[in-house]
């Protein structure tokens, strides 16, 4: 087990649940969606350490990508937001 693995999945667990908290006291769209771009990157990593990288590449290419599109996604989000409280 790669100990680079062990630490970003553990770190994505941790940011998952402070995200679902966040989440549920301010309903906001930034906090749970940073919490399912994270929840998806601790798939991948768990995916690493179960040793099933290989065989769910492709899968996890997907994952990773669904990750990042989330994060841009709460980021437009949160700039759109910000934009119209300007305008």
């Amino acid at each position: 087990m790669d100990p680079v693995y062990i630490v970003n999945f553990v770190l994505c667990v941790v940011i998952v649940a402070l995200s679902l908290v966040i989440y549920n006291r301010t309903k906001a769209t930034l906090p749970i969606c940073t919490g399912i771009a994270f929840g998806l990157f601790g798939l991948s990593h768990l995916a690493v350490l179960l040793g099933l990288a290989r065989i769910l590449e492709p899968a996890l290419i997907v994952i990773r990508t669904l990750g990042y599109l989330v994060v841009i996604y709460a980021l437009f989000r949160l700039w759109q937001s910000d934009l119209a409280k300007k305008s």
